[in-house]
């Protein structure tokens, strides 16, 4: 008897809000690399925001509010993926840590939280894939996001898989495991902390030689951008997702501003 073809995994974009409103090509090419492995991509519409706004400003009854909305929305669905760690790691890490001990709710948060996945890291790490067809003519550097790397241990995946870009090379970025300054609602409580962390991490970015940075989270990417622009830097700017998808057709973040 022939032996039935494996279904392909049944895979929930979580689009992030960021994504959704500032970057939707981000999201696109999230879904081009999951078909791209053999996945079967849905973003379901009752989707909304992770809660980690409200989780880092204290705010605990509307981020549970919120987590009970997300649970519903991805349930039944093999994985959750997630173009961004930080969201990732809020509903990996977090999510759990709401409900009480033994209670059906945290166990629907444990349940999603073992199927949420940030994005490089499902592909390499879940599905195996060593290798994308895709190229970039250019210098990159890589910024490795506080969440992702500290909450998720994500670091070589992107790596790995930006090597097999054609046409692409790596400069690392010295201190390139240290804050940009974004961390969140952070930028909007200590503005003048937040610049001069910004401040540094763009002076390691211009030094690596590096004509295009890349992240695996937007609100780290958006607020270098806006940085290396401030002081008329000509680096090009991109989350990692694009370039590994071969999909840089939008401009780079703050370009069309």
């Amino acid at each position: 008897m022939p032996t039935e073809p494996a279904a392909a995994p049944r895979v929930a974009l979580f689009v992030t809000c960021l994504v959704d409103l500032i970057r939707p090509s981000v999201g696109f090419a999230a879904v081009k690399l999951l078909e791209e492995a053999g996945c079967s991509v849905d973003a379901p519409l009752a989707q909304t925001c992770c809660g980690q706004p409200a989780y880092n400003s204290g705010d605990r009854a509307d981020t549970t509010a919120i987590a009970l909305s997300v649970i519903a929305a991805f349930k039944g669905f093999d994985y959750v993926v997630v173009p961004s760690g930080s969201c990732a790691g809020m509903i990996r890490l977090h999510y759990p840590e709401l409900f009480p001990q033994d209670s059906p709710d945290r166990a629907a948060a444990r349940d999603l939280a073992g199927r949420t996945y940030e994005l490089v890291t499902f592909l390499v790490d879940v599905l195996g894939i060593a290798s994308v067809d895709a190229a970039y003519d250019g210098t990159i550097t890589y910024h490795d996001s506080c969440s992702g790397l500290r909450e998720l241990g994500i670091r070589q995946q992107p790596r790995s898989l930006l090597k097999t870009v054609r046409g692409l090379s790596i400069n690392e970025l010295n201190e390139a495991e240290v804050c940009c300054g974004f961390g969140g609602t952070f930028c909007v409580k200590y503005p003048d902390i937040s610049d001069k962390m910004v401040e540094k991490k763009i002076a390691n970015v211009v030094n690596s030689g590096a004509d295009t940075l890349l992240a695996g989270d937007l609100g780290c990417l958006m607020n270098m951008a806006g940085k290396l622009k401030r002081v008329g830097s000509a680096i090009k700017v991109r989350h990692v997702a694009e370039v590994l998808a071969g999909d840089v057709s939008a401009p780079a973040i703050a370009e069309a501003e």
